[in-house]
């Protein structure tokens, strides 16, 4: 066995011959036990509260969409039908037209968007599975509109308030002066579902059916605003968007995934996980000082120890080495305390769900292997350098004096 290695366990497991180094070292190791159980838990909660966020933007964006680069509306020609009907990594498209709208319930107003959609959207879009109540779109029953959950409640208008129309405003273009009695197309709807989602969602949507929405807004029969698409395969999202585009005409088509239809979400979320990390980091290294204060103490009670392996001929730096791995093993068993425990807390909240965001709702977590890596590569490094500046105490004037 390593010589250093040898002593450094011997000296960490040993009882020290004053009783507050002893109780100095089980403060130092407990605190990078809270540490590391404390970095892995929030990390944990953190990639659960991610999953859970993008999660909900299954419900309301596609994997790919097509949208114009100028304007609000673009024809589908037969080429785009024939490149979308012709590409294996497609499970299937909707087309979609958009356009803002202002909504009228008895005396109450808002404004909001209608997106008409045609009979594959719940295919492509998974819109079905957040309908709070009622039913989806169904061309049987003509006129009718499902809202989201915050228009309800803003409007007083839900699928109870039969009878009752829902009426959906939209300016007619033009230019110079306009009758304002005759300024606007309408539509009488009938509201048959409501869904929920995240707050901006369902304040923004007016679904209906694609016919409705283009025979409101004046458009043709092959005039959209997008093209959503769905991948059978979404782990090659890039490389596809990279590929339609480049079938598409770049300068009159554009091809954007998920991911960067919603660029500022995904960047706040991915910075409120790297900022997370950075606080508790730092309550790690401020816990791994009491190492440092632990190991400093060690070389003071060793003193005559070392003055006595130093005349044996024990050189400076096996003696430094000795207290560099005694550190480094105080801080591994503190680590793996801590990843059990952390472990062990995150488990219990998948099965339980005992702590809950609210009562229907528990607070999502969700184990990776990444978190423990990360957690247990921070701890290391920062135990290891710990150590290291506790070590650079020791000279030879410090063992002979």
């Amino acid at each position: 066995m390593n010589f250093s290695l040898y002593i450094a366990k011997r000296y960490l497991f040993s009882k020290s011959s004053t009783n507050a180094i002893n109780i100095i070292t089980i403060i130092a190791t407990f605190g990078v036990i809270v540490g590391a159980t404390a970095l892995f838990v929030i990390l944990s909660g953190f990639s659960g509260l991610r999953t859970f966020s993008f999660s909900l933007l299954d419900a309301s964006d596609p994997d790919v969409k097509i949208s114009p680069v100028t304007g609000k509306t673009f024809f589908i020609t037969p080429e785009i039908q024939e490149t979308l009907n012709g590409s294996k990594e497609i499970k299937n498209f909707s087309r979609v037209v958009e356009e803002r709208v202002f909504l009228k319930y008895k005396e109450k107003n808002h404004i909001a968007n209608i997106k008409g959609v045609d009979e594959n959207y719940t295919k492509t879009i998974a819109i079905d599975s957040v309908l709070n109540v009622g039913t989806w779109i169904n061309p049987e029953f003509k006129n009718t509109v499902v809202i989201g959950n915050g228009i309800s409640y803003k409007l007083s208008v839900g699928i109870r308030s039969f009878g009752e129309v829902l009426e959906i405003y939209v300016p007619k273009p033009g230019k110079g002066f306009m009758n304002p009695n005759n300024a606007f197309r309408s539509q009488k709807t009938q509201v048959i579902g409501v869904y929920n989602g995240s707050e901006e969602f369902r304040n923004k949507y007016v679904f209906a059916e694609l016919k409705l929405a283009q025979n409101l807004l004046n458009y043709k029969e092959n005039q959209v605003s997008g093209i959503e698409i769905k991948l059978k395969d979404t782990e090659n999202v890039n490389a596809f968007k990279t590929e339609l585009q480049r079938k598409l005409d770049a300068d009159t088509y554009k091809v954007e995934t998920r991911e960067e239809l919603n660029a500022l979400y995904y960047k706040v979320v991915n910075t409120e996980n790297f900022i997370s990390y950075l606080i508790f980091t730092l309550i790690v290294i401020i816990a791994l000082f009491n190492v440092i204060g632990a190991i400093i103490m060690m070389i003071i009670d060793k003193k005559s120890n070392l003055k006595t392996l130093f005349n044996l001929g024990t050189s400076i730096q096996q003696i430094k080495k000795i207290f560099v791995l005694q550190g480094f093993l105080l801080t591994v068993v503190g680590l793996v305390i801590g990843l059990f425990l952390g472990v062990l807390a995150v488990l219990f909240q998948q099965v339980t769900g005992f702590f809950k965001i609210i009562p229907s709702i528990p607070y999502p977590v969700e184990f990776r292997w990444m978190n423990l890596g990360i957690v247990f590569c921070t701890i290391i490094v920062l135990g290891f350098i710990a150590a290291k500046i506790a070590s650079s105490r020791i000279s030879e004037k410090f063992i002979l004096k």
